[in-house]
């Protein structure tokens, strides 16, 4: 009874603080307007996902799969994964079912830990993982590599291990991205810039948003250099690739995180180049909402932006015709940083709830094994733009040809394996990042608009996010 009460009264209090975050983005499709991509959180998707639902084989085990995934990707690709697992053996038997935003699905899990309804496997936000691991609703998915000596080698390593905690795989990844940059090559040829040459460091980009910044004869700016939503899990990346913890204690990997440390000169310096090219003009700033953003850029009022991996493919959908689209490196403050550190990976994993039986939990484990396969997970980076976690996925027809007609994704897969693995990239692990992420881009927002310094805001928003990570731990104690 103790630990149903402590369940209900964390996730109440998580959900709480996930709706309070500001602007959240929509999950991505493949529709040709632009897709919304949030590793951290989604919104109502553009399409409603159907749910997939036959009757269960005599004999088979149930495996109810409870998803986030909306448009064409929940409504598509997903009932296509569940029927390639159900047609691959007589054992199990998938059934997905889209449960709204990750939020919403995290409400849903709420009220069935009090009702007993809760599915077998779950997909859930990256920044969840500290949250999932301390409830302990989930048997950890190393439980059951360990038992059946499940070969790993062939997934991606740097993925596995923001999912691992205390030594173990809590989750086995799915839907997994980074960001990169986006630019617009026809406005960089007209700049008299290298339409090959992305800029690579802070000051280069700085440089070409000089550059590629356009005016009226009244002075007003037609098109911006370079744009970024003011969106926490950009300022994360940035952190990241400076060489900066988010928090203590290894980014909370060494041990639990007990304080914010985004406060650094790593992360002050993130906040004042982003300032100065926004003083500058050179910069601009269409708010919160990703969605805002990216359609600035298909429209061609900023050259470039970062985004998520994930929106590759909406977003060659969305300029084709309209220009041609370049992608590059997330810029790092110096040449130096590429070979120390990197991008933290974003997305979601699938987690197996331990309050269903033994068989069941079984059959969901099988069910996690197959969406990982090489040919399941070639599928899905087609049709989503998501990486493979599986190494050997890139080497599967489908995905060659599709590279073949997208080469831009390229930059991408070079950006994930040339990242090391280390407590940098892993990235924060902590169990209020809804919170984290809502106070850092108040923290961006006051400074944009003049209302605070640079370090005042983040030495204030460092200090809330300390306080509530603090408050935190006390409800887990």
């Amino acid at each position: 009874m103790k630990r149903t009460i402590f369940v209900v009264l964390t996730l109440a209090a998580f959900a709480l603080a996930f709706s309070a975050c500001a602007a959240p983005t929509a999950a991505p499709t493949t529709a040709p307007a632009p897709a919304t991509t949030a590793p951290g959180a989604t919104t109502a998707p553009q399409a409603t996902a159907k749910p997939t639902s036959a009757p269960v084989p005599a004999g088979a085990t149930k495996v109810t799969f409870w998803h986030s995934m909306g448009g064409d990707l929940g409504g598509k690709a997903i009932p296509q994964m569940m029927d390639d697992f159900n047609k691959s053996q007589t054992k199990c038997f998938a059934e997905a079912t889209y449960q709204g935003t990750y939020d919403d699905g995290l409400n849903k899990l709420k009220a069935g830990l009090q009702s007993g309804d809760v599915p077998t496997v779950m997909q859930l936000y990256d920044i969840g993982t500290r949250l999932m691991v301390d409830l302990k609703v989930a048997t950890p998915v190393q439980d059951f590599i360990d038992k059946e000596k499940y070969d790993v080698s062939d997934l991606e390593p740097n993925i596995l291990a923001y999912y691992t905690v205390d030594n173990k795989l809590q989750s086995m990844p799915f839907n997994t991205s980074n960001p990169m940059l986006y630019y617009n090559k026809d406005a960089f040829k007209a700049a008299g810039l290298d339409p090959n040459k992305p800029p690579r460091t802070f000051d280069e980009v700085a440089q070409y948003a000089q550059k590629l910044t356009k005016k009226d004869a009244s002075g007003q700016v037609t098109q911006y250099g370079v744009s970024f939503a003011i969106y926490g899990w950009f300022f994360e990346q940035f952190l990241a690739v400076s060489g900066g913890y988010y928090v203590n204690n290894g980014n909370g990997r060494d041990a639990r995180a007990t304080a914010a440390t985004f406060n650094s000169p790593e992360g002050l310096a993130v906040v004042n180049w982003w300032k100065k090219m926004y003083d500058d003009g050179v910069e601009g700033n269409f708010g919160r909402n990703t969605t805002d953003t990216r359609n600035a850029f298909v429209a061609g009022k900023t050259a470039m932006i970062v985004e998520s991996t994930a929106t590759l493919r909406s977003l060659l959908d969305a300029t084709q015709g309209k220009f041609e689209l370049g992608t590059g490196f997330y810029p790092r403050p110096n040449e130096d940083a590429y070979t120390k550190y990197g991008t933290i990976i974003g997305g979601a994993s699938l987690w197996i709830l331990n309050a269903r039986p033994a068989a069941e939990q079984e059959c969901g484990w099988q069910l996690v094994k197959f969406l990982a396969s090489p040919k399941e997970q070639a599928y899905w980076h087609t049709q989503s733009g998501y990486y493979p976690i599986s190494k050997s996925g890139y080497n599967e027809q489908l995905d060659k040809d599709w590279r073949a007609k997208y080469p831009q994704f390229q930059t991408a897969i070079d950006q994930l394996h040339m990242a090391p693995n280390n407590r940098v990239t892993q990235g924060g692990l902590i169990g209020v990042f809804p919170t984290a992420r809502q106070t850092v881009e108040v923290a961006i927002e006051s400074v944009l608009q003049g209302k605070a310094t640079p370090k005042d805001a983040l030495d204030k928003a460092n200090a809330d996010v300390t306080q509530a990570i603090v408050q935190y731990n006390q409800t887990v104690k």
